[in-house]
């Protein structure tokens, strides 16, 4: 199994944005250098309490300059936002950049993205889908072309061109998302601060998917942690970062469009305001929810242990360390106590199980 960290880079005062680019690329180069396994980063826009994050290449071009052997990975590119003939050459440039260490995921983003963005929401849907029509074959073609509704594309070629193939992810709520995932033998993100039971039936499709087509199923699952060797330092240390993480969620709810509008445009999870939720839920809720992993290095280890338990396909935990702009000290610490006190646990076991064999 896999171990990497995640970060959506949120900017809460009093902490400015050149700070916690800084402190999050130090952080990337200590998880190099404790061995996590990848570091990904959200691509979001106009919302400094959810995101900063509107660059992940050119942020990883820099942190790739100080990491030996971390793979960086985006998650997820917001098709409708892009033009893919363009994402598609900005990708290939990065894989040579980054000298290979870079794989991607596709979605259609947040509901709240594309008006903000100029797109209608009403477009996202068939956005998303011509923009996946032209992105792979872009990727993957010497030459193509397209002729849909958004984009015209007559004889493309883009440059450079990629050198291998790229694992792609996916991420959302939609059944057709992870019937599309197993189709196309990619890896699925459940994303942070939703329990498996929201998803556990699209995950059983695309496990069945999987099976069906011949591909290993490759899930990603995404808890925000904080770990301390005394439970309640643990618990008083992450109060503040975690609600800020929860509370982030809802941060553009008053701007998203009316509820029919949103079911219409297919973003029923929106129009069911579940964010709202989650982002008023008391702390000690979270805690005990599971919703956030709070604890020392064991407990956590036993969460960890209980997504394998019941995650068939599960091939990664990352994990957010610095959740809710969470002070750079707090997320280091993070990073360096589920290193070396919860990974073994698992990459120990995994390597007497292959002697086994």
């Amino acid at each position: 199994m896999r171990f990497g960290i995640y970060t959506e880079i949120q900017c809460w005062p009093p902490a400015s944005p050149g700070q916690l680019y800084g402190e999050t690329l130090e952080q990337v180069v200590n998880a190099d250098r404790l061995g996590y396994d990848t570091y990904s980063v959200i691509e979001h826009y106009f919302w400094e309490r959810f995101s900063i994050s509107v660059d992940p290449l050119s942020f990883f071009a820099a942190a790739a300059q100080r990491t030996q052997r971390i793979v960086f990975r985006t998650l997820l590119h917001p098709l409708p936002l892009h033009n893919p003939a363009v994402l598609a050459s900005r990708i290939a440039a990065a894989e040579l950049v980054l000298g290979g260490r870079y794989e991607f995921g596709v979605g259609r983003g947040h509901a709240w993205l594309p008006p903000k963005a100029g797109v209608p929401l009403d477009e996202t849907q068939e956005r998303y889908e011509e923009a996946l029509e032209i992105l792979f074959p872009a990727l993957e073609q010497e030459r193509f072309s397209y002729d849909g509704r958004f984009w015209r594309i007559n004889d493309g070629h883009i440059v450079p061109r990629p050198t291998r193939e790229f694992r792609v992810y996916v991420g959302g709520t939609s059944d057709a998302t992870y019937e599309r995932a197993a189709a196309r033998g990619w890896g699925v993100v459940v994303p942070p601060l939703l329990p498996y039971q929201a998803l556990e039936r699209q995950l059983d499709l695309y496990r069945a998917g999987c099976a069906e087509r011949g591909h290993e199923p490759d899930i990603v699952w995404i808890h925000a942690v904080h770990l301390d060797q005394d439970r309640d330092t643990a618990l008083r240390e992450a109060e503040e970062g975690m609600t800020h993480f929860l509370r982030a969620q809802a941060v553009a709810s008053p701007e998203l469009a009316p509820a029919e509008e949103l079911r219409a445009a297919g973003y029923g999870f929106y129009a069911a305001g579940i964010l709202d939720e989650v982002a008023a839920m008391p702390y000690a809720d979270m805690v005990d929810g599971d919703y956030v992993w709070v604890g020392t290095p064991d407990e956590i280890a036993a969460k960890v242990q209980t997504v394998r338990d019941i995650c068939e396909g599960l091939s990664e935990i990352a994990i957010v360390a610095n959740a809710g702009g969470a002070k750079h000290w707090k997320a280091i610490k993070a990073q360096q106590l589920f290193a070396e006190q919860v990974m073994p646990h698992f990459r120990d076991r995994a390597a007497a199980e292959r002697e086994q064999d």
